[in-house]
């Protein structure tokens, strides 16, 4: 006889211990992905900043050609801030005619991100990241 025939009856589906260890295992993944994760979005949204001091750097070099010294005069450099989304603005702190200091804060999402870019004409540009 089969195990029909004996009164036997076939277990189909979870139990309920089954299914709530299935739900605490995915829990704790969950607790020690996202803080990775949110910790990684920053990180890449903050290239936004190193973007944008860049694009700095290109300009200070152009004006560097033609006036023979660095400038802090914000609108001489000609920077269009209208597409950034976290880093909408850059402060100039020292320039000379053997280099600068930029420094950009980022919002939202890149709150407390500081990105700073140091500059002169002998060692080239250093950039570092404050608050990841």
């Amino acid at each position: 006889m089969d195990a029909k025939g004996m009164g036997c009856l076939i277990k189909k589906g979870f139990t309920l211990i089954e299914l709530l260890i299935v739900f605490i295992i995915v829990g704790l993944l969950a607790a020690i992905a996202i803080p990775i994760y949110r910790a990684n979005i920053k990180k890449v949204a903050s290239s936004e900043g190193a973007a944008l001091l860049g694009s700095i750097l290109t300009s200070q070099k152009a004006y560097y050609s033609e006036h023979g010294r660095y400038t802090i005069d914000k609108n001489a450099m000609g920077i269009d801030l209208s597409g950034n989304k976290y880093f909408k603005d850059f402060v100039l702190q020292s320039a000379d005619e053997n280099g600068f200091v930029a420094r950009t804060t980022g919002n939202g999402l890149c709150q407390g991100v500081e990105v700073t870019m140091e500059y002169s004409n002998v060692a080239g540009a250093t950039i570092s990241y404050y608050g990841l």
